[in-house]
């Protein structure tokens, strides 16, 4: 009887332990870490939204992709940035008519041995000339024609910015010291000065470039 009671007792304390860690771990500790960030980083716990005149137009550290020339293009992305079409019928694929695939991130981890890599960076090298007559092959620096682990980088190194100022000058109408100001003021420079690279906020700087010219 007396090893009974001694069970039961353990038992309840072993489930009134787990019941108080869970209720501390799993709710206290959160909630009070959620309340922290949105007083102490705000912008950064709501998704570092770019909001402007109450229109959100993206997230600071989600990338997008931009076609029009007078815009910095983003580097490629193997998710399509997650945008996709619907049509009447519920149909999701993305804007190139590939079937959407569901909102995610992540890269095809295609090796470099892997015809379909060649051809993707093959076709996006075509392109990119293209639109930059004035750049040579050699030129092109490789995150423009790579997708990024996640897919979903908001940023390009600052050399891949700097090599489309001449086209964006070129459609946009604005004059090289405007396009090179724009790209300086989204230019994130390395970590402490040692950890990382130089990268500009493609958002930030098309943004920029659409209140110039009216768009925005």
């Amino acid at each position: 009887m007396k090893n009974s009671k001694n069970i039961f007792s353990s038992l309840r304390q072993s489930f009134l332990i787990t019941f108080v860690l869970m209720i501390i771990c799993g709710l206290l500790f959160p909630l009070v870490l959620t309340g922290m960030s949105s007083v102490l980083f705000a912008e950064k716990a709501n998704g570092s939204i770019i909001d402007i005149n109450d229109k959100k137009y993206g997230s600071k550290i989600v990338g997008q992709e931009f076609k029009e020339n007078y815009y910095m293009w983003s580097r490629p992305s193997s998710v399509k940035y997650d945008i996709f079409i619907e049509d009447n019928n519920g149909n999701q694929t993305y804007t190139n008519g590939e079937k959407f695939n569901g909102v995610s991130s992540g890269s095809q981890n295609l090796a470099p041995s892997n015809p379909d890599l060649a051809k993707r960076v093959e076709e996006g090298m075509t392109a990119f000339l293209k639109a930059n007559p004035d750049v040579k092959q050699s030129e092109i620096p490789a995150d423009l024609l790579t997708a990024s682990g996640s897919g979903l980088d908001p940023h390009i190194s600052y050399q891949s910015a700097l090599i489309q100022i001449s086209r964006i000058v070129k459609y946009s109408g604005l004059d090289e010291a405007k396009i090179k100001s724009i790209v300086e003021k989204n230019t994130e420079n390395k970590l402490f000065g040692v950890f990382g690279e130089k990268v500009v906020n493609v958002l930030g700087v098309n943004i920029d470039i659409a209140k110039e010219i009216n768009k925005l």
